[in-house]
């Protein structure tokens, strides 16, 4: 068994992976290297797949050609709904003769995404219940799994392909949230028996691998935001909050906070309209009744005047954490919207800024702006989506696989998860490996 490691080894995002077994190739992942599309995601005209390969967007998938496979492949898995593993199906996918397997959520969001950008995949998409599996025909058959596990969007999973050398763990992303807000706690009891059958390779996700912690659930990011929201004087103020779009149970748990406080919540930004359109589509948005949702600009602009008359009245939640340009709470922040910030309006960040220099430079140039209008700036409102050290550690001593391969990070990112191997019994070059992308890897 080979496994060629595409995209995300060099780089956080752009993640691909292959697995090759005889005349069988499955590939996991197809995503966008995000800060390469800053600003492109927006413009009326959608980049072409060759377009998106010259601003190096996508995945080196050309490497399957180069090994004579591409005609070899059986199906694309996505572990789950975010940009930078799902994103780049709909220029990647029509390459290869084989259907796009992901959860239900995972699924309907890669269909609102090509909807909302006229595109279309000749490709069979399937959707595959949470904690089930798939069959997979090729020169061999091979049963796939999608095994609950939690992160910052629904559905997420962590993908088992079963094969007769035994059984390969892709583990983009994932958190160990024993008290998540919204869908189940990981499946430990399905890792524990693929455990016992024998798991050939664990494919992990070591983003935080070189942080000396466990990630707090997303219990803790309710409390945060609770915190904020009932502790701080804003009855007669403004309040905006921003986060993650496909955050679910984040957007669930800012308009419980709302309803509490007694105020209309409005969720503003094509973004967040299409991840909630997503989730109402296969019945994760139970809260949906509770919003408004606005993304027309004829439509926005009307309820903004409204809004600016009673902002005491009103909880914003809108695009823009990472200080996007063109995002809402960009616009607002230039007074590009019929709404004017006043002195101590809350804005409130429930997001982390992604760690690279063009998010940096925005956000920064963001708060500036918003600090001119004398607002007060909640920041970090936020746990992550990504395990740490420790929860890495514990992943491996859960699934015990004879082989560890780091991805989802740079060489430094890598290197850490590859030395927690190392320091729980495991060789390196024999049985971690600490690989970049363009490799194969026989195992």
């Amino acid at each position: 068994m080979k496994i060629h490691t595409i995209g995300g080894y060099n780089e956080v995002g752009k993640n691909m992976t292959a697995r090759e077994l005889g005349e069988d190739v499955i590939l996991f992942d197809a995503g966008l290297f995000l800060p390469a599309i800053v600003g492109v995601a927006e413009q009326e005209k959608i980049p072409t797949e060759k377009g998106m390969r010259a601003i190096g967007a996508l995945p080196d998938d050309l490497h399957l050609d180069r090994h004579n496979l591409r005609a070899k492949v059986r199906a694309v898995l996505v572990s789950h709904a975010h940009l930078d593993h799902v994103g780049g199906i709909p220029y990647l996918a029509p390459r290869y003769h084989a259907p796009v397997l992901g959860t239900p959520y995972t699924m309907s969001v890669l269909k609102v995404l090509m909807q909302d950008s006229n595109q279309h995949i000749p490709n069979k998409i399937i959707s595959v219940p949470v904690n089930g599996s798939f069959k997979i025909r090729g020169k061999r058959e091979y049963r796939v799994e999608f095994i609950n596990m939690t992160h910052s969007t629904i559905q997420s999973a962590i993908i088992a392909v079963h094969t007769p050398e035994g059984v390969v763990l892709y583990a983009n992303d994932y958190k160990l949230d024993n008290t998540p807000v919204f869908g189940d706690k990981p499946n430990y009891k399905r890792l524990k028996e693929l455990a016992k059958q024998g798991v050939k390779a664990l494919i992990v996700d070591c983003l935080y691998a070189p942080d000396d912690r466990k990630t707090p659930s997303e219990k803790i990011a309710k409390s945060l935001l609770e915190d904020v929201f009932f502790t701080t004087d804003n009855r007669k103020k403004g309040i905006v909050v921003t986060t993650f779009s496909s955050h679910i149970a984040r957007l669930k748990t800012i308009t419980e906070f709302g309803k509490r406080l007694n105020r209309k919540v409005v969720f503003l930004g094509r973004s967040l309209n299409k991840y909630m359109l997503a989730a109402e589509h296969i019945g994760q948005a139970p809260f949906k009744r509770d919003i408004r949702l606005l993304t027309y600009k004829k439509q926005m602009d009307k309820v903004l005047k409204q809004i600016n008359k009673n902002k005491e009245e009103y909880l914003i939640v809108c695009t823009g954490h990472q200080g996007e340009p063109g995002s809402v709470l960009d616009r607002i922040s230039r007074n590009q919207l019929p709404i004017q910030l006043s002195p101590e309006d809350h804005v409130i960040f429930s997001s982390k800024t992604i760690p690279t220099p063009i998010n940096e430079l925005n956000r920064q140039q963001l708060e500036q702006r918003l600090k001119k209008h004398q607002v007060r700036i909640f920041d970090n409102v936020h746990v992550s989506g990504h395990g740490g050290r420790e929860d890495l550690r514990d992943l491996i001593k859960l699934t015990q696989p004879e082989h560890v391969i780091p991805s989802h990070g740079d060489l430094k990112k890598l290197t850490a998860g590859a030395a927690l191997a190392q320091e729980m019994g495991y060789t390196l070059n024999k049985t971690v490996h600490l690989v970049h992308n363009g490799k194969v890897l026989s195992v």
